[in-house]
């Protein structure tokens, strides 16, 4: 599993801009099963996604196809984690990173 911690770079007139297609690029992560959970930051100084653990290399792909990237918006800081922990609420999620 990775969490990505996005911090725009640009003005928030441009992220609201380019918001509507950041949320497309957003649901199609979550149509392909690659992401898991994600949200703005508060204060509003960018956002964080829980990703899969797909390989790096396939999370970098994605992470260039989104318009804040493309735009040159945000940087990304990328960590991967393995839980082996979970809240009662998140099994179903711990079980299917096991399988």
């Amino acid at each position: 599993m990775f969490v990505v911690t996005i911090s725009y770079t640009a003005p928030l007139a441009q992220i609201d801009e380019l918001m509507p297609a950041h949320r497309d690029w957003l649901g199609q992560g979550y149509d392909s099963g690659l992401l898991l959970a994600s949200g703005p930051q508060t204060p509003r100084t960018g956002g964080v996604v829980l990703a899969r653990a797909v390989s790096r290399e396939e999370l970098d792909a994605a992470l260039a196809e989104d318009p804040f990237n493309k735009a040159g918006a945000a940087t990304y800081q990328v960590v991967r984690f393995t839980p082996v922990r979970t809240a009662p609420e998140l099994a179903q999620v711990q079980e299917q990173l096991a399988g």
